[in-house]
């Protein structure tokens, strides 16, 4: 890479609106959707996600080798495996605990399950389930992907925990009232954030499977770091990485580089931003410089994160019941899980 000068950076910089606006109307698609192959792709997918994931699951268990049940004390009223299928199955349906208890009994006389909605309530912090849950993400990210050399891009979002709360309103409302009075709305802005959670999930752009995911009551930050985190103790090796602009300071090229020193950098640079810094960030600049049509086109692959947020929120709602933490972790990892599954029979 050839080696610039911040007026060079800067020049660019306050082109970049325009150059954007070229990129878009260079790549933006002009052919219509195929309607009834993308229907039919759907229901194949769909089809093999539903019929499938008690393969998965039964996978799973059998690969952590765990007791069924418990050696000491009451028997438990379900195995592991109805355990995993009626947790992930109430997400999927999107159902509240005494609904899904309720559902139970209807079918009690097939199934010979009865149980109460407190029930379904521990499963969120049981710790067999959650090391089913995270054997089966093991299983299912396997499939059809190489975790040694992968190109992902990430983005976070917020689930509310009320129902009268709407995270985006709700939070463009925050962003208002701190650009109206910066200091005197900073305590009524820290209550109100604890009607939402957030989330921060880092998606395979080939596969369009989330490899790994992180949530927090404080921050996306936070969030930001528990997914990364996350990916390292599932062995996953990023070959190149898109974030939106907050993640576009040194300080976060420098902690990503600790994962894989040959990372690639697809971070649009902020107004102020300048070369000076670590090789890797002036080597994502001069990418940037040189190359700035071919650059947005890997920075424009993000949108995939957007599109499976909405695809996600469409198909498993965007309100969390839970108030515990670990607990609504376990109801994000159940949303991550099927969205993977939906994407297990993609073709190509």
């Amino acid at each position: 890479m050839a080696q610039i000068r911040n007026k060079t950076l800067s020049s660019v910089l306050k082109k970049l609106t325009p150059e954007i606006e070229e990129y878009k109307a260079n790549h933006n698609s002009k052919n219509k959707r195929n309607w009834k192959e993308y229907e039919y792709e759907l229901y194949i997918r769909t089809l093999q996600a539903i019929q499938g994931y008690e393969y998965y699951i039964e996978k799973a268990i059998k690969t952590l080798n765990l007791p069924d049940r418990n050696s000491i004390g009451r028997p438990n009223k379900l195995t592991l495996k109805q355990k995993c299928v009626l947790l992930l199955t109430k997400q999927l349906i999107n159902k509240s605990n005494r609904e899904m208890a309720l559902l139970t009994l209807i079918f009690s006389a097939l199934n010979g399950i009865n149980i109460s909605y407190k029930t379904i309530e521990r499963l969120y912090s049981d710790d067999k389930v959650n090391l089913v849950l995270n054997q089966l993400h093991r299983v299912i990210l396997n499939m059809k992907i190489d975790t040694s050399n992968i190109e992902v891009c990430g983005d976070g979002t917020g689930y509310s925990l009320t129902i009268s709360k709407h995270y985006a309103s709700e939070a463009q409302k925050l962003k208002n009232k701190l650009k109206e009075a910066k200091g005197q709305c900073i305590k009524k802005a820290k209550k109100k954030k604890l009607f939402f959670v957030y989330a921060f999930q880092l998606l395979d752009i080939k596969a369009r499977k989330y490899i790994s995911f992180g949530t927090s009551f404080k921050s996306e930050q936070k969030a930001f770091y528990e997914a990364m985190k996350m990916a390292k103790e599932l062995g996953i090796s990023i070959s190149s990485i898109r974030l939106d602009k907050y993640y576009s300071k040194q300080m976060y090229v420098n902690y990503l580089s600790e994962f894989n020193k040959d990372m690639k950098f697809f971070l649009i640079p902020q107004k102020n931003a300048t070369i000076k810094g670590c090789n890797k960030w002036k080597n994502m600049l001069s990418n940037f410089v040189e190359n700035t049509q071919e650059y947005l086109g890997e920075y424009f692959k993000r949108n995939n994160s957007e599109n499976c947020f909405s695809e996600d929120k469409r198909r498993f709602g965007s309100q969390i019941l839970q108030k515990r933490l670990d607990r609504i972790n376990t109801v994000v990892f159940c949303k991550v899980l099927w969205h993977n599954l939906f994407w297990i029979g993609k073709r190509g």
